[in-house]
């Protein structure tokens, strides 16, 4: 098998093996973390509903102008800043407590920067 098939399904092994024990609620919603080579992308979830109630991703011109106007470089520090725009946004929404869902994605670098970057903010998880 392709290494990198295999490490793409031993991903998406673990993020099933996670989800099984993560399910978030309308009080207490579910922030899904996605992670591309380039990109980072955090979205707050209901389980019950299946609907999407807020996402904030480091790709498109909103975030390109607030990344400049920032003066923010490099991949980690993107995704603080995606941290802590998606807990303002939360926040802003009532939203004060989240279950965390890192999708199989190991807790450093990038995905520990944006989950940090959000309890520094206010979200509780």
């Amino acid at each position: 098998m392709n290494p990198c098939k295999r490490k793409r399904i031993g991903r998406q092994n673990r993020a099933r093996r996670v989800r099984k024990k993560i399910y978030g609620l309308s009080d207490r919603p579910r922030l899904c973390v996605r992670r591309t080579l380039k990109h980072i992308y955090a979205q707050i979830y209901d389980d019950i509903t299946a609907k999407s109630i807020l996402q904030v991703g480091s790709a498109g011109k909103e975030m390109e102008k607030k990344k400049n106007d920032a003066k923010v470089r490099g991949k980690t520090a993107v995704a603080k800043l995606v941290g802590e725009i998606i807990a303002a946004k939360a926040i802003e929404k009532g939203i004060t407590k989240v279950v965390f869902d890192r999708k199989g994605y190991p807790f450093h670098g990038r995905v520990k920067a944006l989950a940090d970057a959000a309890r520094a903010k206010g979200l509780q998880f």
